[in-house]
């Protein structure tokens, strides 16, 4: 069984949806998906968002906020849990980001790019 670890705000920007206009919003509605997603594969998500945190619970979902604020906060959280993984070879890493993904692989995670997962979710929707 795989266990997917989301780049929350990497998959929110993965398209132009107007997202910045409402960023917790945009971040209820990928928690949203995520617990569908969740529901519907029986598969272990996690998502890490990038600011400041807030009240955001998705069922079936472990949510967290990057432990800082600046630039790749959430990334290298991200890094940090897959290199600190018992079986990274498990481990699904949803992010486009080249360098997140490139420190994802070289610690035996597999990468799956924002904008294919989306479409997974999309399929759902």
């Amino acid at each position: 069984m795989s266990r997917w670890l989301v780049d929350g705000m990497n998959v929110i920007g993965s398209r132009p949806t107007g997202w910045w206009r409402d960023r917790p919003g945009a971040m209820r509605d990928l928690a949203d998906e995520l617990a569908a997603f969740a529901a519907a594969s029986g598969e272990e998500v996690a998502v890490v968002f990038d600011g400041k945190p807030f009240e955001l619970a998705a069922p079936h979902v472990d949510v967290a906020f990057a432990s800082r604020r600046g630039p790749d906060a959430a990334d290298d959280d991200i890094a940090d849990r897959v290199a600190a993984d018992p079986e990274p070879a498990d481990l699904l890493v949803v992010t486009s980001d080249a360098a997140l993904a490139k420190r994802a692989r070289d610690a035996g995670a597999e990468v799956v790019g924002a904008g294919a997962f989306r479409r997974r979710l999309d399929e759902l929707g």
